[in-house]
């Protein structure tokens, strides 16, 4: 019997809404990034006034970091994209999360409804919800509502109950859930790749370098050091695109599970209290 006032149906199709808008935001930041990081890369780094002779194809001034970074070569815009895309997505992860936390510390939010219930102030625990407002505060909300409702309910043994409010938690929290892990997989795809695509760009580089010294006669000065700099370049913007990706992955995930620690605690609460003072509680004999 589903006693649960959303259907299993719904929540596919909210949750499939959602994942497809996700999807659509992170394909348009993806591709605004590649755009920018082109535009900069032509326009900007490779700007005649880096380099001496006012030829990009030269060696870059002397302190000119601009040039310098322009001569990594074209794999620098890509790296430049996943750069952009890290800082984009772990913004919009930030604030994300920050408002699924609510209007006030998520423990002393659990802590208030823990008080409420073991009072069997339900309507007090709600107003608590409706105050905090967020992604916890939505799984309590609905927890607390099927709470009611199963204590109205003369038809359903306590264990019955029980179960019914368990399943509601658990299908408010399956709809929270998949909003707050939004494009947590393309950052950690980034943590991965970004150093492979640098280190890429460093075999270029260093083709290049060896060739360079590889001519007859006297090697070619500018384009030995235009070899090292791409690869040295790719290296490090490679590298340091995957450690901020990384430290971003984590932390996140680490918020996350704290939100998620915090749903199970005030559901277990809402529970047990339930439990507590329903225990006895028979259904009605149909005579």
């Amino acid at each position: 019997m589903n006693t649960s006032p959303r259907p299993a149906a719904t929540a596919a199709k909210a949750e499939a809404q959602s994942s497809g808008g996700a999807s659509l935001f992170s394909v348009l930041v993806i591709i605004l990034a590649f755009i920018v990081s082109v535009v900069v890369y032509k326009f900007v780094l490779g700007d005649a006034s880096h380099f001496q002779g006012g030829n990009n194809e030269n060696n870059p001034n002397a302190g000119d970091y601009l040039g310098v970074v322009y001569k990594g070569g074209f794999i620098v815009p890509v790296l430049m994209t996943m750069l952009l895309c890290v800082i984009t997505f772990s913004i919009e992860r930030a604030l994300t999360i920050s408002k699924a936390k609510g209007s006030k510390s998520i423990e002393a939010f659990v802590r208030t409804v823990r008080q409420k219930l073991n009072t069997n102030d339900i309507n007090g625990a709600l107003a608590a919800c409706d105050q905090q407002k967020g992604s916890v505060a939505n799984v309590v909300k609905a927890g607390l509502l099927k709470y009611n409702e199963m204590g109205r309910d003369r038809t359903m043994a306590t264990d019955q109950k029980i179960l019914a409010i368990q399943k509601e938690i658990e299908e408010s929290t399956a709809l929270e859930l998949p909003m707050l892990e939004k494009n947590l997989v393309i950052i950690s795809t980034l943590a991965s790749i970004a150093t492979l695509v640098g280190l890429l760009g460093t075999v270029f580089g260093m083709i290049r370098a060896f060739a360079a010294l590889a001519q007859a006669g006297t090697p070619d000065a500018v384009a030995l050091a235009n070899g090292i700099s791409e690869a040295l370049i790719n290296t490090a913007l490679g590298i340091g695109t995957s450690a901020l990706a990384i430290v971003a992955y984590n932390y996140f995930t680490s918020k996350i599970d704290e939100l998620t620690y915090s749903i199970d605690e005030a559901g277990f609460s809402i529970i047990q209290t339930f439990a507590a003072q329903h225990g006895n509680t028979q259904p009605a004999q149909t005579v």
